[in-house]
Formats: C-alpha cells, sequence, structure tokens
C-alpha cells in the first residue's frame, strides 16, 4: 500500500511538471508598436512619394492593423496583408522568397501552399530578440524593392 502511495504521488509529480513543460512564454506585439508599424510604413513611403497600404499581421498572421493611403490602389490592400502574412508565416522576407522560387522554379508551389502567401517583395518579418512576432507589409511602391525599403524603414523606427 505504502509503495502504490509513493507512485501516485511521483506520477502526479510527473504529470504536473510535464504539463508546465508544454508552455511557452512568447514575446508578442502589442497593439501599440502594430499602429506604430503602421504610421511608420506609411510616412516612410509618403515622404518618397509613394501611395501605399501598410498591414501589421501577429505571429499566427492574423491582421493587428493596418493603414492606406487616400491615393492607394485598391489592390494594395489585399497585397499588403498578403505579403505581412507570408513573411510571419514563412520568417523571412517576401523578396527573398520570389528569388528563392524564381532561381529554383521546383519550388513554385510554395505561392500556393496557402491562398494568402504572395512572393513578392514588401513583406518583412517582426522579430523581437530573435523571435518572429509577427510580419508587416506594404504594397503600392512603384517596386516591391521600394515596398521593403518602406518596410524595414518602419521596422527600424518603431522598435528601436
Amino acid at each position: 500500500m505504502k509503495k502504490s502511495i509513493i507512485a501516485l504521488a511521483f506520477i502526479a509529480t510527473g504529470l504536473a511538471t510535464g504539463t508546465q513543460a508544454k508552455t511557452t512564454a512568447l514575446p508578442t506585439l502589442t497593439d501599440t508598436a502594430a499602429l506604430e508599424l503602421v504610421n511608420e510604413g506609411l510616412q516612410s513611403c509618403h515622404k518618397d512619394g509613394y501611395n501605399v497600404s501598410v498591414a501589421v499581421v501577429d505571429r499566427t498572421g492574423s491582421l493587428k492593423a493596418f493603414g492606406r493611403s487616400e491615393l492607394a490602389g485598391p489592390h494594395t490592400v489585399d497585397s499588403a496583408q498578403k505579403k505581412a502574412f507570408t513573411a510571419a508565416s514563412m520568417g523571412q522576407p517576401t523578396a527573398n522568397l520570389a528569388k528563392l522560387v524564381t532561381d529554383k522554379p521546383f519550388l513554385q508551389g510554395l505561392k500556393d501552399m496557402d491562398s494568402r502567401m504572395l512572393l513578392l517583395g514588401g513583406g518583412m518579418p517582426i522579430k523581437v530578440d530573435g523571435q518572429i512576432v509577427g510580419g508587416i507589409g506594404i504594397g503600392g511602391a512603384p517596386g516591391g524593392h521600394l515596398d521593403q525599403a518602406c518596410a524595414e524603414q518602419a521596422i527600424k523606427v518603431a522598435l528601436k
């Protein structure tokens, strides 16, 4: 009987410890930071004369904040959100993914993995302490490299 009680106590302790080991504490992008990223992205592109849409998503790809210049084309809404999703999901700039698919055509399937993915420049993962907390996507500048420059500037200023 005494051995059974000791065994049950050991099992209960092991289960409690196992439950704790199966959870994590991950950094999360705040609402304030997401709004700052959108604002900085809009400002960065505006000063260069570009009318864009800016989307910020959390690590799961869910939209956290969004902004659109008055003169941005309607297509920029969807492209900004998809670029942000892709950067957060894949953990790298969308321009890198676009180049990868061009250089290695057998990877073309990447673009079809999820209907929310877009392999064009302008999406950047957002990292805090080396961990991905989200993504930012910008669409509307005359070239993905310009969208990306605005996104990089937004991250630099908003998350300093």
